[in-house]
């Protein structure tokens, strides 16, 4: 349920993989540059310089007799002869990975579409192969290479459907894994691995299209509901050459497990990350891809779940990092306790903890070994805040800062006076990186800087030179502790003109599951999005809370304390933080306090009005799981275990559970083209309500997904409905 945060905002290494050519930097190989897209045409970057150098030109990328190509992506091949185009694109689920490819010989300015007499838009993440004579794609779940001199395409899989999928993955590895690109070139480009998902065992949700024609159609979606076995899914190796594909023996029986990670070690090998099903169990293996022999070499246990440790939930999990030559890799782990950077030795035999302390870090940035040094984000002392840091890789005694003395611990590498959110995006040769910054009344600013000595690459363009105060904003940020000791972060946004000794309605908004946290000192993130107006000068105060369960930087312990309990742990620790804020804070309104939320926060929103009548008077729910059983299986699973085990937990958990006690005023919105929390939670949560006499406001939206987003005039139509509801339910302004 991680991709409705996405909508909610919306709302208002190996050199030759495809790179998004406007949401990241596209950094060239060596590090010192980056590309970008300017009026058409493809630049270089120098990071030192800023000087711009032209390598494609808008004329190149324009075919005989038509229009400019756009890249939404775009790689170079090795050699940096050939440029390989991604355009002409299509949603999948979430993201625009289905589209056309087109490849320009950059010496003769030859323009080539790939994928002769396939579809239009049906290739996917097309990839050079390391030497650069052919490229692998997927069209219609099967694998295909194509050679680039002649265009001569051989299909790699011919058994491909629906819900057989070679190359690719189905929605809930899309959603929960952020698995999305399922192939991967072996180094000496003689084999490709890939994954295949059988989901043929597995139901569909039908979706149901009543607006776009005469009569309704239906739109089934291959989803696994908690308690429904997964897809087996099984990792082959196809040789380019003779076709042969060969399947690894991996052990354990794959409707039990998961496989969300696979990268090439060797030209004969693999490494597998596997899962059990219930994601208590983490295992790395190498398979070999002469014979399919594979063998684990380690293994990480826990009794809640093992976190996947992506380093971007919404993208893709992301290789294996090794360094000292291939014989050591870099791992993240929960296993102490902390969020910590390991380095393990190839055989699985030797484990060194690298940050050492009790605290989490985020995510790794950047792997130096040059310098000896690993990059990543952490907050040690506030777990609002983010900030940069390096440690070293290896401590041995010859390694000896300036100083003569080693360094063991983490360095704070972003400026100390800069208190907030700190973001980078850092070279391959760790020599530069793109910093921003932002707190709650500083918006966001940008600077080029050289590492690790974190100076600005242009003083005149440099967040000191530039950064600015929104003096408007009145948030304050805290630390509650609840009746039940335990103490929460939260913040509170208060209106303008804020006068003490009067009394203002209060609006909760609430996320609270695992996916996501509300409470980061970062600008913006105090906003209502979805307001059409100034909330602040309408007088409402604004609140955000973070309960035990949230991703926050504060130990295993505290995220994963909501294990078995999402709907009951969370519930009480947002409803007794804003309890113990009406009876602290006088200005705060009890007869005036709302409470909303999307998708996980929908859930909540519900839980908080149907569990704590007493403190919530008006929620505002926006497709949420009204019954825990109707989502799916990698998500629902991993945080509240089997049905088949403890159903009990989800029951207590559930909204529609406690639908009978709503005593306030609630509006209910989803949209009926919901391919993730589907519209049969609105249903049954509608059929519950009804039979108690509970009197509500429900507004679907026809055809629209997750995000309703889709169709002309909805953002400004929900926006004016959640405005509206809002100000009759829990009058605004001061009293």
């Amino acid at each position: 349920m991680k991709f409705r945060i996405i909508a909610l905002s919306l709302f208002f290494v190996f050199a030759v993989h495809l790179v998004p050519a406007q949401r990241r930097v596209n950094w060239t190989p060596d590090g010192n540059a980056y590309t970008k897209i300017k009026e058409g045409s493809i630049v270089k970057v120098d990071a030192k310089t800023d000087a711009e150098t032209v390598l494609i030109k808008k004329e190149q990328l324009t075919p005989t007799g038509g229009k400019a190509l756009f890249p939404q992506s775009y790689a170079f091949s090795s050699d940096n002869s050939k440029l390989l185009i991604f355009t002409n694109t299509a949603k999948v689920w979430r993201l625009n990975t289905r589209g056309d490819y087109w490849i320009l010989d950059i010496a003769s300015n030859k323009l080539t579409q790939l994928g002769k007499g396939r579809p239009g838009q049906s290739l996917m993440f097309a990839k050079f192969s390391p030497d650069g004579k052919k490229v692998g794609y997927v069209s219609e779940h099967n694998l295909y290479v194509e050679e680039v001199a002649t265009n001569i395409i051989k299909r790699l899989t011919a058994d491909g459907t629906r819900k057989l999928i070679n190359g690719t993955f189905d929605w809930v590895y899309e959603e929960e894994f952020g698995c999305r690109d399922g192939f991967r070139w072996s180094p000496d480009g003689t084999k490709i691995a890939f994954w295949q998902v059988d989901a043929t065992k597995i139901r569909d949700y039908y979706m149901l299209n009543t607006t776009d024609s005469n009569y309704s159609h239906v739109i089934p979606v291959e989803y696994p509901k908690v308690g429904e076995a997964p897809s087996p899914v099984k990792i082959g190796v196809a040789e380019v050459n003779s076709g042969t594909i060969r399947w690894m023996q991996i052990e354990g029986d794959p409707q039990q497990h998961y496989l969300p990670r696979m990268e090439w070690t060797g030209n004969n090998e693999l490494m597998v990350q596997q899962l059990d099903r219930k994601q208590q169990e983490s295992k790395l293996m190498y398979c070999n891809t002469n014979d399919g022999s594979a063998r684990t070499f380690w293994a990480e246990n826990d009794e809640a779940w093992v976190d996947l440790n992506s380093a971007d939930i919404f993208g893709e999990p992301g290789g294996f990092s090794f360094v000292n030559k291939g014989q050591d890799f870099i791992w993240i782990s929960e296993k102490d306790g902390w969020r910590h950077i390991y380095k393990i030795s190839r055989d699985g035999k030797t484990e060194t903890l690298i940050t050492k302390g009790n605290y989490d870090i985020e995510s790794i940035k950047c792997i130096d070994e040059a310098n000896n040094l690993i990059y990543f984000t952490a907050s040690p002392t506030n777990a609002t805040q983010l900030y940069l840091y390096k440690i070293r890789i290896e401590n041995k005694a010859g390694l000896l800062d300036k100083f003569k003395k080693v360094k063991e611990d983490a360095e704070l590498v972003s400026a100390e006076n800069l208190v907030g959110t700190h973001s980078y995006n850092i070279s391959p040769n760790g020599k530069f990186a793109t910093h921003s910054f932002s707190n709650y009344n500083t918006p966001p600013v940008r600077e080029w800087i050289t590492l690790p000595d974190n100076k600005p690459v242009n003083a005149a363009k440099s967040i000191a030179a530039t950064i600015k105060t929104d003096n408007e904003n009145d948030v304050e940020y805290m630390q509650i502790t609840t009746e039940d000791n335990v103490t929460v972060d939260a913040w509170i946004n208060k209106p303008k003109n804020f006068d003490p000794s009067k009394k203002y309605p209060v609006i909760m908004e609430v996320y609270g599951e695992p996916a996501a946290s509300t409470v980061q000192n970062s600008y913006g993130a105090h906003s209502n999005g979805l307001y059409n107006g100034d909330i602040r000068a309408d007088g409402y105060i604004q609140v955000s809370v973070d309960n035990r369960g949230t991703p926050m930087l504060k130990g295993a312990k505290w995220r994963k304390a909501i294990y078995r309990k999402i709907g009951v742990i969370n519930i009480r620790d947002q409803a007794m933080a804003m309890k113990k804020l009406l009876e602290a804070r006088p200005y705060m309104d009890k007869d005036r306090v709302a409470v909303w939320g999307w998708s996980g926060g929908g859930s909540s929103t519900l839980n908080l009005m149907f569990q704590y009548p007493e403190i919530f008077k008006t929620g505002i729910s926006v497709a949420a799981v009204g019954n825990q059983l109707n989502y799916d299986n990698i998500y629902q699973e991993r945080y509240m275990g089997l049905p088949q085990e403890n159903m009990q937990d989800f029951v207590n958990g559930s909204p529609i559970t406690h639908a009978k006690n709503l005593k306030g005023n609630l509006l209910y919105i989803h949209g009926t083209g919901d391919d993730n929390v589907h519209y049969d939670n609105a249903e049954q949560l509608l059929n519950e309500l009804i039979k108690y006499n509970k009197q509500f406001q429900f507004m679907p939206y026809p055809n629209r997904t997750h995000s309703i987003s889709e169709g002309e005039g909805t953002s400004l139509h929900l926006a004016t409905l959640y405005t509206a509801y809002l100000r009759a339910h829990c009058e605004p302004g001061a009293k």
